[in-house]
């Protein structure tokens, strides 16, 4: 659960200035740029897209070294997601009067298909990690990070 507005990097304070006069960190972490390698335990369809949005995450300046687990995280909820939506379809072609959402329990009652529970849950965990890289229209609002034309390069470097 969020609390409030995320706080805003340093570094854009320093260049946009700090109108709530707070004090700033003095050690804040600065993580290199660059891709984190692939963990070995994804399965094809995390890693088909881990290698999908490596590129673009690190093209638009939010992707670090340091990432792996959280965007493995994020990888691995995506794939949970695509298969649990395949075996409700799969179940959804047998099943005309509820299309697979209600299955009926060993004793008769009708209750909501557990995939439906799993899809909910990885879409949010999905969303959650999209919006912390700014996959989303909204999210990309929110964050302001230079391209990573040249690596190494960080503006920001002079104010610190």
């Amino acid at each position: 659960m969020q609390r409030g507005t995320k706080p805003k990097p340093t570094a854009l304070k320093l260049i946009e200035g700090n109108p709530g006069r707070r004090p700033l960190p003095k050690h804040e972490p600065k993580p290199r740029p660059g891709i984190p390698p692939c963990p070995e335990y994804l399965d094809a369809r995390a890693r088909a897209e881990w290698d999908r949005i490596t590129p673009e995450l690190y093209a638009a300046g939010v992707l670090t070294t340091i990432d792996g687990m959280v965007l493995a995280l994020y990888c691995m909820a995506y794939s949970h997601l695509v298969d649990a939506e395949e075996a409700l379809a799969r179940m959804k072609a047998r099943d005309q009067l509820t299309s697979a959402l209600m299955i009926k329990t060993k004793n008769g009652n009708a209750i909501q298909n557990p995939l439906v529970g799993v899809i909910n849950r990885n879409a949010m965990l999905v969303h959650r990690f999209a919006c912390e890289y700014g996959m989303t229209p909204g999210a990309r609002a929110r964050i302001e990070a230079e391209p990573n034309v040249n690596p190494g390069t960080d503006k920001a470097d002079a104010y610190f």
